[in-house]
């Protein structure tokens, strides 16, 4: 029989196959793997990226930021192409982008060409992500079995930020920075080739138009936040280009939705956002990166900087924090099934508030040790969280709109990850003391981890 209007041809069940539910899993989290290996061990890069092509602190928090602000700009636009064209495609497509864009960043000669090949790389992660939970979503149709899926997919992530900050400091101390980049090509190429063998073809939806005018607004919304962020720390913040750059982000907000609240197919239809659970948990994952990558990013800069470490050192100072997301995310999968994903959020942005409170009030000179508690509640409370509030959005959502709804909580993530870096520098660079700096990072950090539990009070469900 042929297979009906908008299925794959090998037909809707064969994501699902008997002796093939493992393959799709661990196809789309070698592409997830690759994203977040890519962020943390480039984090631990950083200062001696700056170092040898002499950038400021400004300029490398743009070698960061441009790869999460293009992330967090073009990810509403990667689950729509995901919805119209099929995730496997766009998967695939987001790979090979991701990849040649690495190899980019290895090769560039100055900070410019670097900061430009890093927001492609953002691209291609933006075409990725979504794709990778809506291929979960598509193969694992059983609440137990994508529970399962979501918990093994956040602890893949617990995996890449564990690996990232060692590897990292592993290659920047014995080959070279350029390494960090180059580790993605073999990456890469193997994720292609699992996906194209192990992944069945998606459903197509042709009629899912690609809501343009919206787009350009969200990435206006997107670039003005960070400049005005990233460059508050070297012009101060009522710096002309800084105002204006805060006025332009909030007059794009106000167009991106006066334009889907007109749009006859919207990118992103506004009754997504009436649905407590999909706004409350997009407004929950900004705040947990904005909180964890913050603190990773200066903690980077705090560890080479102020106590000499060289790169490998400082990926073993981090390691606690990044090491417990493997083991937080697996639990809080495990644990959903019993008491449902409310409890375990508010807990986990709890643990998290309590961390990074430790740290702003360990004083200005504290030992390493004194450290590691609150490094370590960050990274467990963070992971512990992500699980649940995943499947959270993901579940309130349509089925056809599963795409644009992991889009949506995506894109909220990285501008929380974009604006805690470009803060967390700001404060850093403004500061008249480094220690004082990085403490009110850390208190930043923290108000924002329990105003993530506050909503998760008000916006996750109860049932289990």
């Amino acid at each position: 029989m042929k297979p009906g209007k908008g299925e794959p041809a090998g037909g809707p069940q064969e994501s699902v196959g008997p002796g093939r539910s493992l393959a799709p899993l661990i196809a789309v989290c070698t592409g997830y793997f690759m994203v977040i290996l890519d962020l943390t061990a480039v984090n631990v890069a950083v200062p001696v990226i700056g170092r040898d092509l002499s950038a400021s602190v400004t300029a490398v928090q743009w070698v960061t930021n441009g790869y999460t602000m293009a992330f967090a700009a073009l990810l509403l636009m990667g689950g729509a192409l995901g919805d119209r064209f099929g995730h496997r495609l766009v998967f695939c497509v987001g790979i090979v982008v991701f990849t040649t864009a690495s190899a980019a960043c290895g090769l560039a000669p100055d900070v410019i060409v670097l900061t430009a090949a890093r927001l492609l790389e953002g691209a291609g992660a933006a075409f990725i992500v979504p794709a990778s939970l809506a291929l979960l979503q598509e193969a694992y149709r059983s609440p137990a079995d994508r529970a399962r899926a979501y918990g093994l997919w956040g602890s893949m992530a617990g995996i890449a930020a564990s690996a990232g900050p060692l590897l990292g400091g592993l290659l920047v101390d014995t080959l070279g920075w350029r390494w960090v980049f180059f580790v993605n090509l073999p990456v890469g190429v193997l994720c292609l080739l699992l996906t194209m063998s192990h992944v069945p073809a998606s459903v197509r939806r042709p009629g899912r138009s690609l809501d343009w005018p919206a787009q350009t607004a969200l990435v206006a919304l997107v670039t003005f936040l960070t400049t005005a962020l990233n460059e508050a720390g070297r012009l101060g913040w009522t710096a002309p280009l800084v105002l204006a750059s805060a006025g332009l982000c909030l007059v794009a907000c106000a167009l991106f939705v006066l334009r889907e609240h007109l749009a006859r197919r919207p990118a992103l239809p506004l009754s997504l956002l009436r649905k407590r659970p999909v706004a409350g948990g997009a407004a929950i994952g900004l705040l947990f990166n904005f909180a964890f990558y913050g603190m990773v990013f200066t903690a980077s800069l705090y560890f080479q900087h102020e106590r000499g470490m060289s790169a490998l050192r400082t990926g073993f100072a981090l390691f606690p924090a990044v090491a417990m997301s493997m083991f937080a995310s697996a639990l809080s999968g495990r644990l959903a099934r019993r008491t449902g994903h409310r409890p375990l959020v508010i807990t986990g942005m709890l643990i998290g508030a309590a961390g990074l409170a430790g740290w702003a009030a360990a004083g200005p000179d504290p030992s390493y040790w004194l450290l590691v508690a609150p490094m370590t509640a960050a990274g467990f409370g963070t992971s512990f969280t992500l699980t649940g509030t995943t499947a959270t959005v993901l579940s309130a959502a349509p089925e056809t709109h599963a795409g644009t709804a992991s889009a949506l909580f995506n894109t909220t993530r990285q501008i929380g990850s974009a604006a805690g870096v470009a803060l967390g520098g700001t404060l850093l660079a403004a500061s008249a003391d480094f220690a004082d700096g990085i403490r009110l990072s850390m208190a930043a950090g923290s108000a924002a981890y329990l105003v993530a539990a506050a909503l998760a009070v008000l916006c996750v469900p109860r049932t289990p």
